[in-house]
């Protein structure tokens, strides 16, 4: 597995140290495992991370001690990284570091830590006679993952690159006569023998009048003539997720089934030939929307246009709509999204096409190559 370098990491650490001097904090305690990772290479399913303006502590328990030893006598090591084991309640040693470290105010990840657990933690300081203020405090380090650095664009056009074989398995395997498992099954195969590590989601195959599900989870479903079947699939290489969709056709489509792909794959090329740095993300979606609804279509599109991919399958930015009660982003380079369009039309069926885009300083590259025509099979 590919993991930051140490350099990358340490540039990285500049950034959050920075944004917490920024915030008038003292540390940043950091429980979502996604920025954990991001910020040491800690890949785990426990682990607490206090970052200081100057220094990393990582909590974590005996799973997890000689893997961290290890990384850190590598070129992956973490920079200024000092390992705090946890000898039975992460809560119980995370307030132990605190009063070590004799903190003033302390961010916590309103998002990540519950409203129990913050609770508790306020009350533990205080038994313990400390004067440390928690503050809540959104999307710190989300913010910094919001821009792809050069680690992670090598592993995103990687992970790109090898959806062209899964996808051919995927498109040899539909066929009247076939289950919707069958085909899953044959996806998740091909990922398996592409290098990925596991799927970055359930896989979706939706068939016939089931395609007009976007969600739609295979099932037992066996595809027959004139059906659409969507397939949404993506990996995780390296930690880092792709996505991509994929419209077949079992037999010849219907017109209607051809008026739906042509309008859908309009909206996207419309969608992407809009990115650019400085352009807001819902730009992306209304010029997606727009030629939906000129084709009487703008009713079966009821998702947003895209979501941003890295860690999770879904993180920032948000590509939809605007809303009242957040502020539209707007694209920089370094951006990684989907833009995924569809409509869908219950009873009959639906089409979305889906492809991974990253902001680059002029405009756009689309990251997956998979062909986007409707496939016959």
């Amino acid at each position: 597995m590919r993991l930051a370098p140490s350099d990358v990491l340490a540039s990285r650490h500049r950034t959050i140290h920075r944004a917490i001097g920024q915030q008038n904090l003292d540390a940043l305690v950091v429980t979502n495992p996604f920025n954990i990772r991001y910020l040491t290479n800690h890949v785990g399913s426990a682990g607490t991370l206090i970052v200081t303006r100057d220094r990393l502590f990582l909590l974590i328990d005996f799973r997890y001690q000689e893997a961290v030893s290890t990384l850190q006598a590598s070129a992956a090591a973490c920079p200024t990284l000092h390992v705090r084991p946890v000898p039975a309640s992460y809560d119980e040693a995370l307030v132990d570091a605190l009063c070590d470290l004799n903190l003033a105010v302390v961010g916590i990840e309103a998002a990540h830590l519950t409203v129990a657990r913050q609770e508790w933690l306020a009350r533990t300081l205080a038994a313990r006679g400390s004067a440390i203020t928690l503050r809540s405090t959104e999307r710190l380090v989300e913010q910094l993952r919001l821009i792809k650095d050069t680690f992670e664009l090598s592993i995103a056009r990687d992970s790109a690159a090898r959806l062209e074989a899964v996808a051919d398995q995927a498109f040899a395997t539909v066929r009247a006569g076939v289950s919707e498992r069958d085909v899953a099954a044959a996806i998740e195969g091909a990922m398996r023998a592409a290098g990925y590590e596991r799927p970055a989601f359930d896989t979706i195959v939706a068939s016939g009048p089931q395609s007009a599900l976007p969600h739609h989870r295979a099932g037992a479903r066996i595809l027959a003539p004139g059906d659409l079947v969507v397939l949404d699939f993506g990996g995780i290489l390296d930690g880092y997720c792709c996505d991509l969709t994929r419209m077949a056709a079992v037999g010849t489509p219907s017109p209607e089934a051809r008026r739906l792909y042509d309008a859908v794959r309009e909206a996207q090329q419309a969608a992407i030939d809009v990115v650019r740095p400085g352009v807001p993300a819902s730009s992306v979606d209304a010029a997606a929307r727009e030629i939906l609804v000129a084709r009487g279509l703008g009713e079966a599109f009821g998702h947003g246009t895209g979501h941003g991919l890295g860690l999770e399958v879904h993180e920032e930015p948000r590509v939809g709509r605007p809303r009242s009660d957040a502020q539209d982003t707007r694209l920089e380079p370094g951006m990684v999204f989907t833009i995924e369009p569809g409509a869908y039309v219950p009873g009959f069926g639906g089409v979305r096409i889906e492809d991974d885009v990253l902001v680059t300083a002029s405009g756009s590259e689309v990251l997956t190559s998979v062909p986007r025509d409707l496939r016959i099979c």
